[in-house]
């Protein structure tokens, strides 16, 4: 015998108000207008204006970007920018996946302890890192400097790495700070790959490129694309790691000068905000059309 729910009178059912969902609402909607929407729309319109210090400030249109064409600080940071995100994406993400690759082997001993010891530069701050490379990098008395003597008598433990290769210095630095946040990005990938497949192309003769190039690679396509776009746009925000790797400042002739900092240095300590907002939407519109092509070629790809 089929039991009925009882059905409760129209009267009994309790009717909200329209507003009731906009009142839940209400406290996302206070802290984005207050930290996002206000912010954004307050340095758009400072983007077109010249400021001198917090309160004065004159309408200039165009002005700020079309002198940020001619800015030789801005392009010189432009191209510090982009050599250290080419040089971190073709360091980081080969030799991240290699990691993976690694110590996802089942028989591999001690591969918990290994990923832990690959992982755990990421958990430290970046202003540790770049207290800690300084030292790393000193003349004479640094690590790195003391280790290529003693291996190759030949090399001159004087050689200033901050002061001769800035760049070199910082893609070091963020690679032992990134690369074992990528392997685990990787290594979550890669226990994802069905593993009867591996085992039915290794049955059929398959060697382990072939296995890696036409099974796992297509399977970690989304992953990798992934990995590849957040090394972009953290490479394109680079900022405290050369601050504090330099001492606060931007080394000899802005060898160490990014994008980032170069706003910075714009908006707060010379106090032209107004130009310095307009660097900020130049970066957010490069972004943004990184990622939108970066989001089309994965299209396509699939």
């Amino acid at each position: 015998m089929k039991h009925r729910h009882p059905v409760l009178p129209r009267a009994s059912i309790r009717a909200f108000p329209a507003w009731t969902p906009w009142l839940f609402l209400t406290p996302f909607l206070v802290v984005f207008t207050l930290f996002t929407l206000w912010p954004l729309t307050r340095s758009l319109t400072l983007s077109f204006q010249q400021t001198f210090g917090p309160g004065a400030s004159r309408y200039v249109g165009l002005g700020n970007f079309q002198f940020l064409l001619q800015d030789p600080l801005f392009w010189k940071a432009t191209r510090n920018t982009l050599i250290f995100t080419v040089a971190s994406v073709a360091l980081q993400v080969p030799l991240a996946l290699g990691l993976a690759l690694l110590l996802n082997r089942p028989g591999l001993r001690g591969r918990a302890f290994l990923r832990l010891v690959f992982f755990s530069p990421s958990l430290v701050g970046l202003v540790f890192v770049g207290m800690l490379f300084a030292l790393v990098f000193e003349k004479r008395t640094g690590l790195l400097n003391t280790l290529l003597h003693t291996v190759i008598p030949a090399f001159d433990p004087d050689f200033g790495w901050l002061h001769s290769s800035i760049l070199t210095s910082l893609v070091l630095a963020a690679l032992w700070l990134y690369v074992g946040l990528n392997m685990v990005y990787f290594l979550a990938a890669l226990q994802n790959v069905p593993a009867d497949l591996i085992e039915a192309a290794s049955i059929d003769g398959a060697t382990a490129w072939q296995r890696f190039r036409h099974i796992v690679l297509p399977e970690i396509k989304p992953v990798a694309g992934l990995v590849v776009l957040l090394s972009i746009v953290g490479s394109f925000q680079l900022f405290e790691l050369p601050w504090v790797l330099l001492d606060n400042s931007s080394g000899p002739d802005n060898g160490g000068l990014t994008l980032v900092m170069y706003l910075y240095q714009t908006g707060f300590l010379t106090g032209d905000l107004g130009y310095a907002s307009a660097i900020g939407w130049v970066i957010t519109l490069v972004l943004v059309t990184l990622a939108l092509l970066h989001r089309r070629i994965m299209r396509r790809s699939e």
